[in-house]
């Protein structure tokens, strides 16, 4: 006899031996269902379960026109599920902390003042990824006529009179080399840091394979936009005497690949050694930059 299979129908049994099917989907309420599975009742209920449309998360909890409900549907939109999930988790979290504080209030009542005043409250690099999530939400409300116009439009987050990271001066990039000599993970990573130019989470990337033509071949993380660096003789140098045996040039002492904030400690305490406390692998980029800026690369 062919067992009866069914999508999303759970069984559970209780404790005197009673079997219960429920109708189980994600982002569906669960259903349960009547009589036994392949029965008349059963298999109408299945149907009826099966053809219904899933829920938007949080939806059953929302109220219809809040900013609860519309960051619901933001949510199960198709723009946002084709986001990075790196994207998705940020917006998550700035979207969830104000459903918390004003999910009841009418999304209609939402005006730009109030943008302004919430975003006035952050510090600048809060607020700066706080407006982009609330405006992902508000462009999805008026591309589905949740909303007529876009209360974040025009808004514009502070700058502040930070110049960011530090840039490494010639003097401290001396500094680090005589402590770091060549031959020494930290100085291959720091090579790569400043003759590439390139941002952490690309420099742990690269490896032997991606060299071609005397370039190093990357495709951004960040920006997914291909290039081929140069490998400048100071680099190639530090190259020739890296190990090989690994699809990466630089390697934890496991022997496996950095992840980002793992080879960011790392690099921080290279700087340490050297007393170079105030200085990051962010800094040593944005000194290539400038570096390139003048001519001097």
């Amino acid at each position: 006899m062919t067992k009866l299979r069914l999508r999303y129908v759970q069984a559970w049994c209780d404790r005197d031996g009673r079997v219960f099917h429920y109708f189980r989907r994600r982002g569906s309420p669960r259903v349960r269902l009547p009589g036994l599975p392949g029965s008349a009742e059963f298999m109408q209920a299945y149907q009826d379960a099966l053809g219904s449309t899933p829920e938007p998360i949080g939806v059953s909890r929302s109220k219809p026109g809040s900013v609860s409900a519309a960051i619901a549907s933001l949510y199960a939109s198709q723009g946002f599920r084709a986001l990075k999930g790196s994207t998705q988790a940020l917006w998550r979290t700035y979207l969830e902390r104000f459903r918390v504080q004003h999910g009841n209030m009418p999304l209609s009542l939402l005006p730009k003042k109030f943008i302004i005043a919430l975003l006035d409250t952050l510090s600048p690099s809060v607020a700066r990824n706080c407006l982009k999530a609330l405006r992902c939400l508000m462009q999805h409300c008026v591309e589905c006529g949740l909303l007529e116009n876009d209360p974040t439009f025009g808004v514009r987050v502070r700058s502040t009179k930070s110049d960011g990271f530090h840039a490494w001066t010639d003097a401290e990039i001396a500094q680090f080399e005589a402590h770091h000599p060549v031959g020494s993970k930290a100085r291959l990573a720091f090579a790569l840091l400043l003759y590439t130019a390139q941002r952490r989470s690309d420099v742990i990337r690269m490896g032997p394979q991606h060299i071609r033509d005397g370039a190093i071949a990357v495709t951004q993380k960040k920006t997914s936009k291909p290039l081929m660096v140069p490998i400048r003789p100071e680099l190639q140098a530090i190259l020739d005497t890296a190990p090989g045996g690994h699809l990466t040039f630089l390697v934890s002492k496991g022997g496996r690949s950095y992840a980002g904030n793992n080879f960011s400690e790392q690099f921080r305490a290279w700087c340490d050694v050297a007393g170079l406390q105030h200085c990051s692998a962010h800094g040593l980029r944005k000194h290539a930059h400038l570096a390139f800026l003048h001519m001097r690369f």
